[in-house]
């Protein structure tokens, strides 16, 4: 258990019970784990729930948003610091 008294498992289901939908599967949690932290290691921390969100809002499902937040990462290595803001 958490100091908040609710382990991550029982949280995820309890949330997905009040939604009315299905908790996500072991592989859609490590796509979104996977994603998130890219997204976050990218740009800045707070971003990362703000992806899952942007994802969830277009119905893309983990893994495929997995390879889009992959895409971007990647892009915004080979612009380096600047983006670009560098070629301006």
């Amino acid at each position: 258990m958490t100091t908040e008294g609710m382990d991550p498992q029982q949280w995820v289901r309890t949330l997905a019970t009040a939604l009315d939908v299905d908790p996500p599967t072991q592989a859609e949690v490590d796509d979104l784990l996977s994603l998130a932290g890219t997204a976050a290691h990218t740009a800045e921390r707070w971003v990362a729930p703000i992806t899952c969100w942007l994802l969830a809002r277009a119905d893309v499902a983990p893994a495929d948003g997995r390879a889009v937040v992959e895409r971007i990462a990647a892009a915004a290595a080979d612009e380096g610091p600047g983006g670009d803001e560098a070629a301006e």
